[in-house]
């Protein structure tokens, strides 16, 4: 075996940990498509390519604003009228819901700001601050440390977030606030239920104020398809009921009935050694790997050709 040349980059550099690969084949498909219109558009589904465009950043700024007041005056509302929120001093708001009402009314088309990273990140990183401030608190030079701490809670939290496949900046400083602020240190493992909550009421606020003229949001697990292995059960299962024809006699009516319940997914992973872009579908190379933004710009293109 030869040396091996000083140019090769070597296997480290092409380690690639994508959760999702693992994942998304056993967790069920999107109920969306069978949910009523209404309920669908505003939990940000479409049935349809929109073609009336993108609107102008004056209206975007106009719901962001709305938006992030709504979200907030809502957080802070409700945290007033809960007793235990008041007896424990929980503030009224987290600061790092400020930098995420930002993302998720302004750049709502951010992977970062979808549901999974909005919600899932701020909880990886408060359970993350939250130990390491109290591993750091066994120690007798705490408050001198303590800057320590917040910075390692803040890199463990992206790389937490990072291999998870939720990162949310905001949660950054939910991780460093659980250390390094009195306020919200002296909460412990009861920082958990207000990071949540306040989530879940900003995502409320975001599924009503985003869908007006907007769409938000842009997938709620992964933009990538999910099911494969529910769906292979399901053919398995269906195959076995489809009585075998005699005369030749066709029967994809039978086989394409499910069809009518959703639609095929805009973009599709497939066992190919070549990118397909059509009208309305992508097929994309299972080995191939691609951001957020770069399907996004591929499901555009499809909806371009005429």
């Amino acid at each position: 075996m030869g040396a091996p040349s000083p140019h090769d980059p070597g296997p480290i550099r092409r380690w690639h940990v994508d959760i999702d690969r693992l994942l998304n084949p056993f967790l069920p498909a999107s109920v969306l498509p069978r949910l009523p219109h209404p309920v669908a558009h505003f939990l940000g589904y479409r049935s349809h390519p929109s073609h009336a465009g993108r609107i102008g950043n004056v209206l975007v700024i106009f719901w962001a604003a709305i938006g992030i007041f709504g979200s907030l005056a809502v957080i802070g509302a409700v945290g007033q009228q809960i007793p235990e929120f008041q007896a424990r001093g929980v503030p009224v708001i987290i600061g790092s819901f400020g930098a995420a009402a930002v993302l998720d009314f302004y750049a709502i088309e951010s992977p970062l700001a979808q549901p999974r990273n909005a919600i899932l990140g701020q909880l990886v990183s408060a359970i993350v601050g939250v130990s390491v401030c109290k591993l750091f608190a066994l120690g007798p030079d705490f408050e001198r440390v303590r800057w320590l701490g917040g910075a390692l809670a803040c890199a463990l939290a992206t790389a937490c977030m990072g291999f998870t496949n939720t990162v949310h900046p905001p949660a950054g400083a939910t991780a460093l606030m659980a250390v390094i602020d009195d306020d919200v240190a002296r909460l412990g493992w009861f920082l958990i239920p207000p990071v949540l909550l306040g989530g879940v009421l900003m995502l409320a606020v975001a599924l009503l104020v985003n869908n007006v003229q907007r769409r938000f949001p842009y997938y709620w697990w992964s933009p990538e398809e999910m099911g494969q292995q529910w769906k292979k059960e399901v053919t398995k299962q269906e195959m076995k009921r489809v009585p075998s024809t005699q005369d030749g006699g066709s029967v994809s009516g039978a086989a394409g009935s499910s069809g009518d319940l959703e639609a095929p997914p805009m973009v599709e992973f497939v066992d190919e050694e070549r990118l397909v872009i059509v009208k309305g579908h992508v097929r994309i190379p299972r080995d191939m790997y691609l951001t957020f933004e770069e399907k996004l710009l591929l499901e555009t293109l499809s909806q371009r050709i005429s």
